[in-house]
């Protein structure tokens, strides 16, 4: 029988990728919940999806006899469903920034905002399942991380572990993102005649997201200069991180590392040394591609990461947490 699943948000771009997944997963039936009263705008989930629709409430969710419910729903939103749907016995997981993070403080400082729910703040397990995989099949509540810190962590963390990067330089990541990454909700900033034909720098040395590449890569935050961009695509990611290496001879070596931390992980693929991933490798998959190049006579080196903002930076990594918390393979629906 199919575990049955709610998902909140399905009309922004992240939930609609969610229903996409969803409905090619064997053991999974999606249902849809609405949690806007006015009902919000069409939803863009293209082809005839005829799918279940509930109230977004816990006593509907228990109607539904819902296994988990995926939230991709804005942090303030997000905070008030996370403590109702977990009060009924329904797991969630979380699609926004709401519970990356470990602390109040933190959150105040980063977000610019106060935190309703602290006691789940602390609870919350981060679901980047390449380094946290053993706290997720048992959690009530797990934080889908962002998509900027899913591209740099799985690009920075192993090469810290293995003690590579020579830390008084510091790390520098330059990261663009396509104009999904900003959601489904109209704006200036992200309308047509803004970004087409242009290029343009956002949220510098303040951007909400790195705290999170602070907090899973290690890193100090005088040790790291991050920068996103907009680019005018619709989707995708690509992450050029820049630092210098110590006791490394070759750019195989730095892909030996990479090969020993990630043997048997399904979702990250690594290029031949000297080659790098583009945005087309990634597209509409849960691959995180990475490829690096270094200068030995100078000892720079230059790691590209890339993704697909919606589905490994989204929501295909928030199945591959759901996979793990509901017992199936973790690769299910998503190769």
């Amino acid at each position: 029988m199919k575990q049955r699943v709610g998902i909140v948000g399905y009309r922004g771009y992240s939930g609609a990728e969610l229903v996409g997944i969803l409905i090619r997963h064997p053991g999974i039936e999606p249902v849809l919940l609405e949690h806007r009263e006015d009902g919000g705008a069409p939803s863009p989930i293209r082809g005839a999806v005829r799918l279940p629709l509930a109230a977004c409430t816990p006593e509907a969710a228990r109607e539904e006899q819902l296994a988990a419910v995926l939230l991709a729903t804005p942090a303030d939103v997000s905070m008030e469903l996370s403590a109702a749907m977990l009060s009924a016995g329904i797991r969630v997981v979380d699609l926004s920034g709401a519970f990356r993070l470990r602390t109040t403080e933190r959150y105040r400082q980063w977000y610019k905002e106060e935190h309703t729910q602290p006691a789940l703040l602390a609870e919350a397990a981060y679901g980047l399942p390449e380094f946290c995989r053993e706290r997720i099949p048992a959690a009530r509540l797990v934080a889908n991380p962002g998509c900027y810190p899913t591209a740099a962590n799985l690009a920075i963390r192993p090469l810290l572990e293995a003690g590579v990067i020579d830390r008084a330089f510091g790390v520098v990541c330059d990261a663009k993102s396509g104009v999904s990454g900003a959601g489904r909700k109209p704006s200036l900033k992200t309308s047509f005649c803004e970004v087409t034909e242009n290029f343009s720098a956002y949220s510098i040395l303040k951007h909400r997201h790195v705290p999170e590449v602070l907090l899973t890569s290690g890193l100090e935050e005088h040790e790291f200069s991050f920068t996103a961009h907009l680019i005018p695509i619709d989707r995708g990611i690509l992450e050029t991180i820049y630092f210098r290496a110590s006791g490394i001879g070759s750019a195989a070596d730095l892909v030996a590392v990479y090969e020993r931390r990630y043997a048997g992980e399904p979702f990250v693929r690594l290029y031949q040394p000297g080659q790098v991933p583009d945005l087309h490798s990634v597209a509409r998959t849960n691959f995180c591609d990475i490829g690096v190049t270094f200068d030995a006579r100078t000892g720079r080196a230059v790691v590209v990461s890339a993704i697909d903002n919606l589905v490994k930076g989204a929501a295909g990594q928030a199945v591959q947490n759901l996979n793990l918390m509901l017992g199936y393979p973790e690769t299910e629906a998503l190769l």
